[in-house]
């Protein structure tokens, strides 16, 4: 196994949120909810669980109608996601130059 292959971050409800953020600077967490296709709760688990290992940070908003909750890739989670792409992308690589 590649040794940047981060096992915390492929769970796939992490690996999608990650890919999310990394292109957005804050995201709306209703955006985030819609896109992935996934509940309120879990995917606030997930993301609880990507701020407490450092690769988010959340904010919480309040404005004339409602709080909102937005979320963004911290420097750690930016670079966690990047060498993870990194070894995906190598073990694919490896996958397809092997004979059959």
């Amino acid at each position: 196994m590649d040794a940047n292959f981060d096992e915390f971050l492929h769970v796939p409800a992490r690996l999608s949120i990650v890919a999310l953020l990394a292109p957005a600077d804050w995201v709306d967490f209703a955006f985030l909810r819609d896109t992935i296709g996934t509940s309120d709760s879990a995917l606030s688990k997930q993301v609880s669980a990507l701020a407490e290992a450092g690769y988010v940070a959340v904010r919480k908003d309040q404005d004339k109608r409602a709080r909102r909750t937005y979320v963004q890739l911290t420097t750690a989670g930016r670079q966690a996601f990047v060498r993870h792409a990194a070894a995906l992308q190598r073990i694919v690589a490896a996958a397809q130059s092997s004979p059959p």
